[in-house]
């Protein structure tokens, strides 16, 4: 589902006379349905910076990134908005969203995108919304003012909401308590079940041994220097 060819990424440091940084080089690695990879690696090996090419944030420099059919490193925008309305879930740290959208709104919008009717997508928002214990009294208020842990549940549900074939995981189970990490890790565990190919950094050894099929080491990949 996923396939990743001989992707290659460089920083181009327009401020220090164009100097080249090259970050990676030669990643390459394949994600079956219904299958879920972790990234690892020291801090600065590129994992985040591996996930934010498979996702379309960052242009590789070279080689492959299939998601289905789409090359990611080829595609025109409207093609990866396309994919990333239908095909490829991300769960970031942060949320970002628009300001005085309510929750409920925010968590069903993907389902709204896809074409469903505004009930159905709203009764899919509800249910996560309540399995994640975001309190009925915050549904109608915009996340933006709530804590943390709060927040990365919004966007967890948010991210789950439509069954994606691909999902990319950025560190979902941090700013969890006991109870709301073991949602996280089930809801994981039941998109694996559904056949997702999931590709995930998961600080957290014990999530990452439950949930993870294969390890990969990014630090492989890592080709740190300037040119």
């Amino acid at each position: 589902m996923i396939r990743v060819e001989n992707v290659s990424k460089t920083f181009t440091l327009h401020n220090q006379a164009g100097a080249v940084i090259r970050v990676m080089e030669g990643a390459s690695f394949r994600v079956a349905a219904g299958e879920c990879i972790a990234l690892t690696g020291n801090s600065g090996a590129g994992k985040s910076t591996l996930m934010r090419m498979i996702y379309g944030n960052y242009l590789s420099a070279s080689g492959a990134i299939l998601v289905g059919d789409t090359d990611v490193a080829t595609a025109e925008p409207r093609q990866i908005i396309a994919l990333r309305r239908q095909t490829l879930g991300y769960v970031s740290q942060f949320l970002r969203v628009v300001p005085r959208v309510p929750t409920l709104d925010v968590v069903a919008e993907p389902l709204l995108a896809l074409g469903i009717d505004r009930p159905a997508a709203q009764a899919r928002a509800r249910a996560l919304l309540t399995r994640l214990n975001i309190p009925q009294t915050l549904w109608g208020l915009s996340p933006t003012t709530f804590s943390g842990g709060e927040q990365q549940r919004i966007n967890i549900a948010r991210g789950f909401v439509h069954r994606y074939p691909a999902m990319l995981l950025d560190e979902p189970t941090a700013s969890l308590d006991a109870t709301n990490r073991e949602t996280v890790l089930s809801l994981i565990e039941e998109a694996k079940a559904h056949g997702a190919a999931i590709i995930g950094i998961f600080h957290d050894q014990a999530a990452r041994e439950r949930v993870a099929d294969r390890v990969i080491d990014v630090s492989q990949f890592a080709r740190a220097g300037a040119a």
